[in-house]
């Protein structure tokens, strides 16, 4: 897993080199004891530790993200595919 996203309070964090059950299973256990901080990495380019307090009732998204996404074809073009043509 490259890394897992964040999300915490309308912002966007992240967190690498660690397990995506590893850190569920961390956030449950500190929701669990009391109030929790999590250490995320804030920022782009330059990462800063930063602090969330996990609290009951603060939402909270976690997001696994692979290693690597589908890319484009050999053609050039996306291999995903586009929204449904209307008319």
């Amino acid at each position: 897993m490259k890394r897992i996203d964040i999300y915490y309070g309308g912002e966007h964090y992240s967190i690498g080199g660690r397990r995506f059950e590893d850190l569920r299973e961390e956030i449950e256990a500190g929701m669990i004891a009391g109030p929790y901080w999590l250490e995320v990495n804030d920022g782009e380019g330059q990462m800063r530790a930063a602090h969330l307090l996990l609290t009951p009732g603060v939402p909270l998204a976690i997001v696994p993200v692979p290693d690597e996404y589908p890319g484009p074809s050999s053609d050039g073009a996306s291999s995903e595919a586009g929204p449904p043509r209307v008319g």
